[in-house]
């Protein structure tokens, strides 16, 4: 095993890399950040567009997340709403669900480095918040019998 401090050979390369193995770099950059060391300066990481995004947008959310921690009237429920208008949507247990889900996920996130965890929890409440708002699931839901085939459209 790894010690914390030693470079792993596939996240760490070295600037001439770059030029000498720049497919096996950018194949690791596709994968996770990789780190280019540098002799004559700062060393830099390399990563897909997809996980700069990722970062950013977990960024912006934990931005999100703090001022509704530091608000301290209402619930949790009630001020998350209020930074996620989507969750007006939602009944108001789910709102308390939600808020729940979506700490818990941006927790997991941090502690592990892995910004899809809250990404997905949050693109996932919101996406059934816009399918409630759009009436989808008040009509009740019509289940076929065992066996019985289903027609086709």
């Amino acid at each position: 095993m790894l010690a914390a401090t030693e470079p792993r050979p596939d996240r760490t390369f070295r600037s001439s890399d770059l030029s000498r193995l720049a497919p096996k770099v950018f194949a690791a950059a596709e994968d996770h950040p990789v780190e280019i060391t540098r002799r004559d300066g700062e060393d830099l990481v390399l990563m897909s567009k997809r996980e700069a995004d990722a970062r950013d947008q977990l960024l912006q959310f934990a931005a999100q997340l703090i001022a509704v921690a530091t608000d301290d009237r209402g619930s949790l429920a009630e001020r998350m709403s209020n930074s996620f208008p989507w969750m007006l949507a939602l009944s108001a247990d789910d709102r308390v669900q939600c808020a729940k889900d979506l700490v818990d996920a941006a927790r997991a996130s941090f502690a592990t480095g892995q910004p899809h965890l809250a990404i997905a929890e949050l693109t996932a409440w919101k996406e059934t918040a816009t399918a409630l708002a759009a009436g989808l699931g008040r009509s009740p839901v019509e289940w076929l019998e065992d066996g019985e085939p289903a027609e086709r459209p």
